[in-house]
């Protein structure tokens, strides 16, 4: 590559984003762009961000299409920056620079080829060996690496005689069909070459630096391609176990499916609980006039951590809190920071989240989660850190639920924690959450109760020890419409379902229901809860007397 190309890759955002999709290009080829420009738009599982070009100059090449997947450090984008913006001329007359180990018989002329169509229900591939690199002489129809999909193992051929001056995809790494595999220069020679009948004969060349990283192994020489290793990681199987059938070995995704399908007992004792998610079933056609739409980014992670969390084994926890005390304070607070001039509001979430918070730092074990290391059960200890389920809008107008994470949440006071929940919770909504705030989480709170869900038992990821779900605030059945002179006679008061839904290989019954009973305890006052608040907020219950004066309700 000249010393004027300077390549954009996939930059890293966080320890848990491997990959990206690319959602749209901002540049084409032939535009010039200023350093820091914004080239591309990127999806991952995590954070959609905009990468920068890293230098100013003309975009030469783009490598990967809309749409397309790809890992952290592939090669996006190539630009030539010895022109100037002056010197930009249409794209029809750029001229793409041709590697430095060819050597020009004329202009350049760049050939690319492409990972083709292999049927229908072929939409990518795996490459298993590069038979060329960079810097070799190929006659058109010579095959250049081979490549294999769920269904076939291919040879990809040269689609043009020339020099391959460049390898846009490493050994290992998971292609679109379609997506660009090498680019040859039909007009170059191979350094040193002499000609033979007219054709330059082959010379030896460095090896490429890769454009994307190799498959991981898993166990010993276990190699898998990327289709493999998702589902293996969504379904907790150990690889070791798979026999593969492609080259030298090599696991693809049907042996994965198959394993698990023949083989239960082999899965069930590699981690994954009593229950076997089956073999991916036949799909009946679609309805006549129906739209498939592919999902992408959040979305698609979310499928794969429903899908994992079906290895779980759950049991839930129901309690009902009354809400009369809290809802008091909540409003004597507010009122204390309003006649303060102060813009803070404290909401029934802040002060619940907290509760969880408080009453995790007395029973830790709500935060216990379970892992396999050696095939061995063991039992994970993470400390107190609290997720929140968010429900975010994307630009396009579409939903998708986040969980950003308050670590080390016990160490905070309430001022502290109302400020990092404010902060994380203002950066959901404003797509601007990275990648760090939203792994580590070892329980999670979700308030289906705002939308007016009376309870809920959401699914519990992997790596969690409980998920907190509360119900709406409201009446019992059948007192809503009552005076309040009535309810009053009776001792009728609001109440609110909250839900404990937990690992049960490490967290029992009686544990859940016990970390129940302390929350409920919180918001009762019990230990001067409220007190503690006011305080750490530099607020005074006494400001409001008539309140103040009302005891705080027993525990329920």
């Amino acid at each position: 590559m000249p010393d004027t190309m300077v390549q954009v890759t996939l930059p890293e955002m966080g320890e848990s984003v491997t990959e990206g999709s690319i959602v749209e290009w901002r540049k084409k080829v032939g535009d010039f762009v200023n350093e820091g420009d914004t080239l591309v738009e990127v999806t991952t599982d995590k954070v959609d961000v905009e990468v920068p070009a890293t230098a100013s100059g003309i975009v030469k090449q783009i490598l990967v299409a809309e749409g397309d997947n790809v890992a952290v450090g592939a090669v996006l984008a190539e630009i030539d920056t010895a022109t100037s913006a002056q010197q930009a001329s249409p794209p029809s007359a750029i001229p793409v620079a041709s590697n430095g180990n060819a050597k020009p018989a004329g202009p350049p002329k760049f050939s690319t080829v492409v990972l083709p169509e292999m049927g229908e229900s072929v939409t990518e591939g795996s490459i298993v060996e590069w038979q060329k690199k960079v810097g070799d002489f190929v006659n058109e129809g010579d095959p250049i690496v081979n490549v294999t999909t769920d269904k076939v193992d291919v040879e990809v051929p040269a689609t043009a005689s020339g020099v391959i001056t460049q390898i846009l995809a490493a050994e290992g790494a998971t292609i679109a069909v379609g997506a660009p595999l090498a680019e040859i220069d039909e007009n170059a020679v191979a350094s040193g070459a002499t000609l033979t009948n007219g054709a330059p004969a082959k010379t030896a060349a460095p090896t490429p630096a890769p454009a994307a990283p190799a498959p991981a192994k898993r166990s010993g020489d276990v190699v898998a391609t990327p289709q493999a290793q998702r589902i293996a990681r969504t379904r907790n199987l150990n690889l070791a176990n798979v026999r593969g059938s492609g080259p030298n070995g090599l696991i693809l995704r049907d042996d994965v499916e198959k394993h698990v399908g023949v083989t239960p007992s082999s899965y069930g004792a590699s981690g994954a609980g009593p229950g076997v998610v089956p073999a991916v079933p036949q799909l009946p056609p679609l309805p006549a006039q129906s739209t498939l739409t592919p999902l992408k980014g959040p979305a698609a992670a979310l499928i794969g951590y429903m899908e994992q969390s079906l290895a779980i084994p759950t049991a839930t926890s129901f309690r009902t809190l009354a809400v009369d005390t809290m809802d008091a304070r909540r409003k004597e607070l507010n009122a204390v920071l309003k006649s303060a001039g102060r813009a803070q509001k404290v909401s029934f979430t802040h002060i619940i989240a907290y509760a969880l918070v408080r009453a995790a730092a007395e029973l830790p074990f709500i935060t216990y989660s379970f892992r396999r290391e050696n095939d061995k059960p063991s039992r994970v200890e993470p400390g107190i850190h609290l997720g929140l389920a968010v429900d975010s809008q994307r630009k396009d107008g579409s939903r998708f639920l986040v969980v950003p994470v308050i670590k080390s949440a016990d160490a905070l006071d309430f001022a502290g924690f109302h400020a990092k929940y404010e902060e994380l919770v203002a950066k959901a909504r404003d797509n601007k959450l990275v990648a760090d705030d939203l792994q580590g989480a070892s329980f999670t709170l979700t308030n289906p109760g705002g939308i007016g869900t009376v309870a809920s038992i959401p699914r519990l990821m992997a790596g969690q020890g409980a998920i907190l779900a509360t119900g709406a605030i409201g009446f019992p059945p059948g007192f809503a419409a009552a005076s309040e002179a009535a309810r009053a006679t009776l001792g009728i008061g609001k109440i609110m379902q909250m839900t404990s839904t937990y690992d049960h290989r490490v967290i029992q019954g009686a544990q859940s229901g016990e970390y129940l009973k302390r929350v409920d305890e919180l918001l009762q006052g019990k230990d001067g809860f409220y007190e503690a608040i006011f305080t750490q907020l530099g607020t005074r219950a006494a400001a409001m007397p008539a309140l103040q004066a009302q005891p705080v309700a027993a525990p329920a």
